[in-house]
């Protein structure tokens, strides 16, 4: 008898949603294209190919130091959705600063700006990361081209409920910054509190002020 095991990837959850909303938007960036679900979509798609064609595996890391951005979204759903982990870091961190945090995680991918990735040229033969990428606000970058050359069609990769979805460390203000382990159910749970909490419907629209 064959047993069906629904996949607890947060990516999963939102496949159903994204498809039915098609053509509504689901990102408007100031002074951008507005993009689509059906857009978002196929854009989390590419990603998630790329990662697999940068060597990221299911349970790797990927570092992400970038500002904010549509692109940052869609790598961000291309993490989870080929299984990886999404480690953000943040934008003010300094080259000694990544230092610690790229070492402490041990990513197999970092993506940065191409002006960081300069900076940590020799940082990146000492921590001996196998693979460094470049994403800038605009939403260029190599690893935007990587992605622009995959298909727009990808698998969702299962995931267990416990399996990490992010790795977030913490402010260090009380000592030194420690990786807090996110799980897909984690992210899940959270964001069906918060729907339910705060009564979202498909006419909402949310002014996100906040980091990823």
């Amino acid at each position: 008898m064959t047993v069906s095991i629904a996949n607890a990837n947060l990516y999963a959850r939102f496949e159903g949603p994204m498809a039915a909303a098609g053509a509504k938007p689901a990102l408007m960036p100031p002074g951008e294209p507005v993009l689509t679900y059906a857009a978002l979509a196929s854009a989390a798609a590419r990603y998630a190919n790329a990662l697999v064609a940068a060597g990221v595996k299911p349970g790797d890391r990927v570092a992400v130091q970038v500002e904010k951005s549509a692109a940052n979204v869609c790598l961000y759903l291309g993490c989870l959705k080929a299984g990886a982990v999404y480690n953000p870091l943040n934008t003010a961190y300094t080259a000694a600063e990544l230092e610690y945090f790229i070492g402490d995680a041990e990513p197999a991918l970092v993506v940065v700006s191409a002006q960081t990735a300069a900076k940590l040229a020799s940082l990146r033969v000492a921590r001996s990361i196998p693979r460094m990428e470049t994403l800038e606000p605009d939403g260029t970058g190599s690893m935007a081209d990587l992605a622009a050359g995959q298909a727009d069609r990808h698998a969702t990769v299962m995931r267990q409920p416990t399996d990490l979805a992010a790795l977030l460390y913490t402010s260090g203000t009380t000592g030194r910054s420690k990786g807090a382990m996110i799980t897909h159910e984690n992210l899940v749970s959270n964001a069906l509190t918060l729907s339910d909490y705060w009564g979202f419907t498909g006419d909402d629209v949310l002014l996100h002020a906040l980091p990823i």
